[in-house]
């Protein structure tokens, strides 16, 4: 088993931060995803919660999440953009290069695409003396970009190193996308895989996606998916990607478990991928040493 190229994100796990880090790493796993609500919620205060996050030794993989940021105007784009600047300082606070931007829900969003890779445009600027890159990904009850391939297409426009997309197997699956459209994607271009199975086979409306994204999402290898989630992974290997995976896991039952249970699921989930697909082309990390 390799673990290195997996991790955890915390709104999976139920309690204070600390003890959702403790459990994440006593799983053996090296970096996890974390949540602004973990870091704004944090009973001490945001210091308290960056310093958790460091004292824990674990990679960031990224923060998570700007919502309905492109596509807004006046008053309401202004707000949004004070929104993603915050974002931003807490994603660098935490030693975080990677924001998760999600395509927009708003009823007041335009869907005009002149708009929309300008919005993306700007936030990705924005980022850039942060250090910080971008992740867009496309919710599968988006207002304007729901498919997989709609946000590739903003993000080739909009032209920015660092602006690439979040691919999140639930959304491509929940739409009955053909994984084979990965390949046409540049793999360098891809800033993060999130996944996740779910239990039934389809969702027929955006209440249902989003009832069953927000709820009901399981580990791949305990849905009914699950091929399909092998079979992503394997294409983007096959195409080269070699960036983090991480587990976007929302169930209400996995909060009601004790959290060395639920990382023990994601744990087995790692190895069940790892075991039926082969990273062949990439060399072990080498895991550095955690700061005190």
């Amino acid at each position: 088993m390799n673990l290195d190229h997996f991790g955890m994100d915390t709104i999976t796990l139920a309690g204070p931060l600390e003890a959702k880090l403790r459990a994440i790493k006593a799983a053996g796993f090296t970096q996890v995803m974390l949540n602004a609500t973990d870091i704004v919620g944090h009973p001490d205060g945001e210091d308290a919660a960056v310093a958790a996050v460091r004292k824990s030794g674990l990679r960031v993989t990224g923060f998570q999440v700007l919502r309905d940021f492109e596509g807004l105007s006046g008053h309401l784009h202004a707000y949004k953009v004070d929104v993603a600047k915050a974002m931003l300082s807490m994603c660098r606070a935490l030693g975080s290069t990677v924001l998760l931007a999600c395509s927009s829900s708003s009823a007041h969003a335009s869907g005009d695409s002149d708009l929309l890779v300008r919005d993306l445009r700007k936030l990705a600027t924005l980022a850039v003396p942060l250090g910080i890159r971008v992740a867009y990904e496309a919710l599968s009850w988006g207002r304007h970009v729901n498919q997989v391939m709609q946000s590739w297409e903003l993000v080739q426009e909009a032209g920015r190193s660092n602006l690439g997309l979040a691919l999140d197997s639930f959304h491509i699956l929940a739409h009955k996308t053909d994984v084979a459209v990965l390949e046409e994607i540049d793999p360098a271009k891809v800033f993060l895989v999130q996944l996740s199975d779910f239990l039934w086979q389809e969702t027929r409306t955006p209440d249902e996606r989003i009832d069953t994204a927000r709820h009901y999402r399981v580990f791949p290898g305990e849905g009914v998916h699950s091929d399909a989630v092998y079979e992503m992974v394997r294409r983007l290997d096959a195409m080269g990607y070699r960036g983090d995976y991480s587990f976007e896991v929302f169930n209400d039952d996995y909060r009601q478990l004790p959290l060395a249970m639920v990382a023990g699921r994601a744990r087995e989930s790692v190895r069940r991928i790892t075991s039926l697909v082969g990273r062949r082309s990439l060399p072990r990390r080498t895991r550095s040493a955690h700061p005190a």
